[in-house]
């Protein structure tokens, strides 16, 4: 992602954050809390006063999806540039701090109570992007045979502990409700399967990381 780019998404970030820090601050003072307390949508009367904190939350999607877009559009771009260049494509570390839109997943257990919206669990995915910072740190190496070997080493066992833990969820909690609630169990079932997609991505990146150093080391002592 040119440095351009990466500014525009960053600026983007604090006016969303700043639109969300203030709609808060006047539905907190001017509107009863609503929408940030527990409420009733069933029985929800619009009002002019609710316009700032719809509008917000309406811009945070938004801006979640624009990074989405914007991941794609870079991973497919680099994928291609790898095929071509057999160099494995240059990326700053810091995009491992992408990883933190994690914690939005803390966001369904609010949502859920407001008016039964679980999507925001889904986000807990995000944790996966912390595997940015080992990418990052092989930015540019030459994929020689040896690192062929532990990508393919390190996909396989990432995707062994992934499928047992899918296979092991779906497992027990297809025995029935969780808590007696088919919807706790759905809600269960949607957060297990996101955090085992996020350790896939990790540990993806992770292993691929620790095996190429470690015999980095193994070389050098010899």
């Amino acid at each position: 992602m040119k440095k351009r780019n990466i500014v525009i998404t960053i600026m983007l970030g604090v006016v969303c954050a700043l639109f969300i820090g203030l709609s808060s601050w006047y539905t907190v003072v001017f509107n009863e809390c609503r929408f940030i307390v527990p409420m009733d949508l069933s029985k929800y009367v619009f009002r002019m006063q609710d316009i700032p904190m719809i509008f917000s939350g309406i811009l945070f999607m938004c801006y979640i999806m624009y990074l989405a877009v914007k991941l794609l559009k870079a991973i497919i771009t680099s994928k291609r540039r790898e095929m071509t260049t057999q160099v494995t494509r240059k990326l700053n570390p810091k995009m491992g701090f992408l990883g933190l839109f994690g914690f939005c997943g803390f966001l369904g257990f609010w949502t859920y109570q407001i008016d039964k919206i679980i999507f925001p669990f889904v986000f807990f995915i995000f944790f996966g992007f912390f595997g940015f910072f080992y990418e990052g740190k092989l930015s540019n190496t030459f994929m020689d045979e040896r690192y062929k070997e532990n990508k393919i080493k390190a996909n396989s066992l990432a995707n062994k502990l992934t499928l047992t833990i899918v296979f092991l969820t779906t497992l027990i909690v297809g025995q029935g409700k969780l808590m007696g609630s088919l919807e706790y169990t759905f809600i269960a079932y949607i957060i297990i399967i996101s955090l085992a997609m996020a350790l896939e991505l990790f540990l993806n990146e992770f292993l691929l990381y620790h095996y190429d150093h470690r015999e980095e080391i193994e070389e050098s002592e010899e």
